[in-house]
């Protein structure tokens, strides 16, 4: 397989930065605390200030479990984009091509696009846990509720669209099988599926998916690079209005 695009370190910073900020939150909460604290045992007593002070040691308390939680959801999404990243790198022959982390300025990143002689398919990956339904559109965490954090299956939809505007717009015969895939990396999630409206696959059944799937004698090389070059550059006209 050929990788035509790797990671645009998105989820790289934002692990390393909420991780940076969750520490100096933990070290602000300590100097706080053990300041306020030596204070009371020298004096046996406890003043007006050091009540204030101890109560504002909860700020940065309460700061350091926010950047906690989000460096654990950070840090979970980047693992499960590798682990897709080098099951297919290692499984995909040279006739398939990879894009991962497809940035095109209209809500958010594309996972995953994988082109090759089977069609084209949009991968959202998701690294959850625990017990998982999915109703059609509706995802729910049994025992938690309705997720926070999207829709998955409206999600791939959504990317795909934007990938089949994006092909269609330049070139009208560019007409081929675009599939919509939710990939779950972690190998603790349970899921109970009821008529999804998106094909939803455990991680070490991706590549066969993907292969066995009917071939189109029209997806050549030469036309799925011309089509992979399209969505890059794409992604690059988005990136430069982005900067500018």
């Amino acid at each position: 397989m050929r990788m035509l695009k790797g990671s645009n370190g998105y989820l790289r910073n934002q692990v390393r930065k909420n991780f940076t900020n969750a520490v100096l939150c933990l070290v602000v909460f300590v100097l706080v605390f053990f300041v306020s604290t030596l204070g009371m045992l020298l004096t046996l007593s406890v003043n007006i200030y050091e009540e204030g002070a101890l109560l504002a040691s909860l700020v940065p308390l309460g700061g350091f479990y926010f950047f906690l939680r989000r460096y654990n959801r950070y840090k979970g999404g980047l693992e499960g984009e590798e682990r897709v990243a080098k099951l297919l790198r290692g499984n995909l022959g040279d006739d398939y091509f990879l894009i991962n982390d497809l940035y095109l300025n209209s809500g958010g990143d594309i996972d995953h696009v994988v082109l090759g002689p089977t069609g084209v398919f949009v991968l959202e990956t998701k690294n959850w846990s625990g017990e998982i339904s999915c109703h059609g559109d509706y995802w729910q965490r049994i025992g938690r509720g309705k997720f926070k954090g999207g829709n998955p299956s409206l999600q791939v939809k959504r990317n795909a669209a934007k990938i089949a505007r994006l092909i269609y717009a330049s070139n009208a015969e560019n007409r081929l099988n675009i599939e919509s895939i939710v990939v779950f990396t972690n190998s603790r999630a349970i899921l109970h599926l009821y008529n999804p409206s998106v094909t939803i696959l455990r991680l070490p059944q991706l590549p066969n998916y993907i292969t066995t799937r009917a071939r189109n004698d029209g997806l050549t090389k030469p036309r799925l690079e011309a089509i992979a070059e399209e969505i890059l550059k794409k992604e690059a006209n988005a990136n430069q209005l982005v900067e500018e």
